[in-house]
């Protein structure tokens, strides 16, 4: 497979027009792009000072005028169609320039650190890695690719692959975002509508440096390392690893681009601050939110299974980060895609990518695109209530039953358990500790109990770096891990 020749472009007037045209836009608008549907888009770019700059959009041939201003800077916002395509769109300043094979569609924002930037090439290869690149011949699907860049203060500049958008193809896949790619083919398939994804991430970097400074200095924790980054020259290099440092040179360049959602797969590299987690993760959604001016929909990945098994039940900071991660869908229009059951004791990036877009995409169809009916999440943990030695627990998301190791596979394959043996409890009673449980279903409930806790007071699920854990519903979707409980746990220092 050819290796995508890294252009970096920074706001150079696309090739695709005309050469000696004046009008200058950023990648995000060139041939192959996709525009949101039905949504008011946003089109900007630079021009000479006060000049008049005119855009016509070849589905209604309405053409919108706007003058540039003193620094020749200019937006224009123009009304999408219902999705289709290919239309052009053409931008002048007395000389044309003309954007091609333009698609209307769903567009989503894709980011997050190594399991969101996993290729299929190289160090990621998912499975059936060399078939999927056979197979990716999509020309509805559209792929812009962020490069890693970095800045101390917020940029109107971005670097790209490939000088814009690619259309999806097996020459064209090879070096993009698998959990994307698999996501947004989902949504293609079942919409059959274009879909246009804008992929901005970084393997190995925490969740801070996605933030914008503004939004990191509410947690004092930041402020200080915040404004050491923002007292440095726009010219000087700086950390991946810092606070704001990807949200300034690869998420801001992105606004005010119009899409419908942003999905996220992160939490890896903050696992020691599970605790810290709480606040970040519902800080980026509300930052992200307010610099786009619409709570569009958030969904994100719960954390996979990873380490060696223990054989008892012990503190976790994988399991406090899986709840850092649950506690987000306290924010409106947001979705968490479970993914305990496709994890691995010694690989951090789990290889079935399939799975994981494919349970993003069902939150994405049932939540933002209104199939009511479908069922998108595992059993959620509701309420307990404790008789005798028993402690009863209520789920939401049964949807078909709780059922006992029923998952589904990569290719949509049911794969069957026993169907009564529940794996994963663990019950406490006064003095804080631990046993494995003895947990049954009834009905829409499960049951846990052991004779080493006479009284018990709490009940964990899943509660492990890598659980042994298959409590899943009828729709074979697994169980969210959880604990009833709020005792300290190994991650509370900031």
């Amino acid at each position: 497979m050819k290796r995508l020749i890294n252009y970096g472009v920074l706001f150079l007037a696309l090739l695709s027009g005309t050469a000696s045209a004046k009008i200058v836009l950023p990648p995000m608008f060139s041939d192959n792009m996709v525009l949101q549907q039905q949504a008011v888009a946003p089109v900007w770019g630079e021009a000479k000072a006060d000049k008049k700059v005119k855009l016509t959009s070849s589905w209604d041939n309405r053409q919108y005028v706007t003058k540039a201003d003193k620094d020749g800077k200019w937006r224009i916002d123009i009304q999408t169609p219902a999705a289709g395509g290919p239309y052009r769109l053409t931008i002048s300043d007395g000389e044309k320039l003309v954007l091609n094979n333009v698609m209307v569609g769903e567009v989503w924002l894709c980011s997050g650190q190594s399991n969101m930037e996993m290729p299929f090439i190289g160090w990621g290869k998912p499975d059936n890695y060399e078939q999927e690149i056979a197979d990716a011949d999509h020309p509805e699907i559209r792929l812009f690719h962020v490069e890693h860049v970095t800045s101390s203060q917020p940029r109107s500049d971005i670097k790209v692959r490939s000088n814009g958008w690619q259309v999806c193809s097996p020459a064209t896949i090879a070096e993009f975002s698998t959990t994307a790619y698999f996501f947004g083919r989902e949504l293609a398939k079942k919409l059959n509508v274009p879909v246009g994804l804008l992929h901005s991430s970084w393997g190995g970097t925490d969740i801070e440096p996605w933030i914008s400074g503004e939004y990191l200095r509410k947690l004092p924790a930041f402020t200080e390392k915040v404004d050491s980054v923002a007292s440095l020259p726009l010219t000087e290099k700086v950390s991946p690893h810092v606070g704001t440092t990807l949200y300034n040179a690869m998420i801001h360049p992105l606004i005010p681009y119009r899409f419908h959602g942003a999905i996220w797969y992160q939490g890896e590299n903050n696992v020691r601050r599970a605790w810290q987690y709480r606040d970040l993760l519902p800080l980026l959604i509300t930052n992200w939110r307010q610099d786009w001016g619409v709570d569009f929909p958030f969904y994100f990945v719960q954390l996979a299974a990873f380490t060696p098994m223990l054989p008892e039940p012990a503190e976790s900071e994988w399991a406090e980060l899986r709840e850092a991660q649950t506690r987000a869908l306290a924010l409106k229009n947001t979705g968490m895609a479970v993914i305990i059951d496709k994890g691995h004791a010694t690989n951090i990036h789990p290889k079935d990518k399939q799975t994981v877009g494919k349970r993003l995409s069902l939150i994405a169809r049932a939540q933002a695109y209104g199939e009511a009916s479908l069922p998108y999440s595992g059993p959620m943990y509701r309420s307990y209530r404790i008789e005798g030695d028993r402690v009863i627990l209520s789920f939401d998301h049964a949807d078909g039953g709780l059922k006992a190791g029923c998952g589904e596979n990569a290719t949509g394959v049911k794969e069957t358990g026993n169907g009564n043996e529940l794996k994963g409890f663990a019950i406490a009673g006064y003095d804080h500790k631990f046993h494995w449980a003895t947990a049954r279903i009834e009905g829409n409930c499960v049951v846990v109990s052991s004779p080493e806790v006479p009284f018990p007071v709490a009940v964990r699920y899943a509660w492990a770096n890598n659980p042994d854990c298959n409590l899943y519903n009828g729709a074979g979707l697994p169980a969210s891990p959880f604990r009833t409980d709020d005792w300290k746990g190994c991650t509370r220092n900031d």
